[in-house]
This record gives structure tokens, C-alpha cells and sequence, in this order.
């Protein structure tokens, strides 16, 4: 089991991550609100703001009493409900860690966009390959695993405290997160369609929309995969190929003066 924790990856464009911040307390209220409701209540939210693929494409009818609000938007509304506290706070403790970096390579206006966008793409993702399924999905996993693979594609290199089993170690992002990755894709090849409660297709579908979508969403002078950028937004300075220091050049002396020499001599 690998949990991060914290990376080694200072802010370089933004004061501080308000929209992360945001999020995380949007999902919490949230949850708040769901553990307040009676048992049956919140079973009830749970249909009438989650996401039912079979409702959505609209070979189903909801109950009026769970008919709230128009089947597309459950695909929003899904992104903030959660199944209990350790589904919160593991999605929360992977957008603390890595979803301060992403907002800030494209800013805040831009990271908005993008968590609702990966998020919305990860739930039609996972009602593509579940379209009969009449449960209810909720989460945050899918937009999570957007801000994944966006962060994957930025800073591979980046070093990240993960928890392994019993110890704390520093290990690079694209094998902490490349072996998060792998495992969603192989739960999804030998699933047998229940899922056993994970949607697993949801988790592939945020990975991907996040790792395309944060090339366009960036700063142009943003280079990727920790590398060197110097397309056409970036600086005279960016585009210039790097050279040695020119070393500091010998100061000239003046030659000696000194008795000619004649011809035959």
C-alpha cells in the first residue's frame, strides 16, 4: 500500500493553492451533511445527487421522491459525495499532496475548469462501460485521478514522503503514481462488472482527461515531464541554447621594445 504524504515541490507561480483549499472544504461539508441525515435519508441523497449510468442515458426513472435534480448535472453533483470517511479522506489526502502543484501550472481560473472537467469525463467514463448499472456513483476519485495524471505529466521527477506499509520513504512521483495508475487498469482488465463497490473505469477515464487536458490548460513557459520548454510563448531568454561562461579574456601586454634587428645580422 502507497499513500503519499507530502512532496518535495515548492510553489513557484501562486501565493497558495485557495482553490485546492476550496475543494477539499467543498468535499467535506458535504460529507458533514450526508453524516447528518437519517440512514434512510442519505440513501436517498445518495440516488437523487449521485451518478446512476442506466438513469443518465435514460433508460431508468428515479423515484419522484430521489427525482431532484436533471440526470446530466448528477455527473457534477456526484463529485462531491462520499461513501464514508476513509473515501473522503484518502481522495482529500491526494489533492492536498499534488493538486497545489497543478493549480499552480495553469492558475486558479484554469485549475477550476480542469478538476470539473477530468471529474465529468471520469463519471461518463465509467457509465460508457457500466450503461445498465442502476448504483449509485459517488466520489471524488475520478477529478483525483485527473489532478494524478496531470501531476505525472508535469513532475515525474519530483520526490514524494509515501507511506509503505509501516515506513516512510522518498520515492519519485511517476513510480509512486505510475504504480497507482497500473493498478487501476489492472482491477479494471479482471473485474467481473460489479467492480466490488470501485469504479475502476472512472479512475482510468480522470487519469487520461487529466493528462491531456493539462497540456493546453498550462502556462505556455511550463515545460513538462520536469523537462525544458521553449515553444512560442516562451522568453528570448528560454529560447537562447545554454553556453559555456566565456572564460575572462587574457589582458594584452605590450611587447618589449628592444634594439632592432638589421637585415644581416
Amino acid at each position: 500500500m502507497l499513500i503519499p504524504l507530502k512532496d518535495d515541490n515548492p510553489l513557484t507561480r501562486i501565493r497558495f493553492q485557495y482553490v485546492t483549499v476550496a475543494l477539499i472544504a467543498a468535499n467535506v461539508a458535504a460529507f458533514l451533511w450526508q453524516v447528518t441525515l437519517p440512514a434512510d435519508e442519505a440513501r436517498l441523497m445518495m440516488y437523487a445527487f449521485g451518478m446512476v449510468p442506466k438513469v443518465l442515458f435514460g433508460e431508468a426513472i428515479l423515484p419522484a421522491e430521489a427525482n431532484l435534480i436533471p440526470a446530466p448535472l448528477s455527473l457534477l453533483t456526484s463529485m462531491f459525495l462520499h461513501g464514508g470517511w476513509m473515501h473522503l479522506i484518502g481522495n482529500m489526502l491526494f489533492l492536498w499532496v499534488l493538486g497545489d502543484n497543478v493549480e499552480d501550472s495553469m492558475g486558479h481560473g484554469r485549475f477550476i475548469v480542469f478538476y470539473l472537467a477530468t471529474g465529468l469525463a471520469a463519471g461518463l467514463a465509467h457509465a460508457l462501460t457500466q450503461p445498465d448499472s442502476t448504483i449509485p456513483t459517488i466520489g471524488a476519485s475520478g477529478a483525483i485521478s485527473g489532478v494524478i495524471g496531470a501531476y505525472l505529466v508535469l513532475h515525474p521527477k519530483a520526490q514524494i514522503l509515501t507511506l509503505v506499509v509501516r515506513f516512510f520513504i522518498r520515492i519519485p512521483a511517476f513510480i509512486v503514481l505510475g504504480l497507482w495508475i497500473g493498478l487501476q487498469v489492472m482491477n479494471a482488465a479482471i473485474d467481473d462488472g460489479t467492480g466490488g463497490g470501485v469504479a475502476w473505469w472512472a479512475h482510468i477515464g480522470g487519469f487520461v482527461a487529466g493528462a491531456l487536458l493539462v497540456i493546453p490548460l498550462r502556462r505556455k513557459t511550463l515545460p513538462l515531464f520536469d523537462g525544458h520548454f521553449a515553444g512560442p510563448g516562451a522568453s528570448d531568454a528560454a529560447r537562447r541554447p545554454k553556453s559555456r561562461p566565456r572564460s575572462k579574456p587574457r589582458s594584452k601586454s605590450r611587447p618589449r621594445l628592444g634594439r632592432r634587428r638589421r637585415p644581416w645580422e
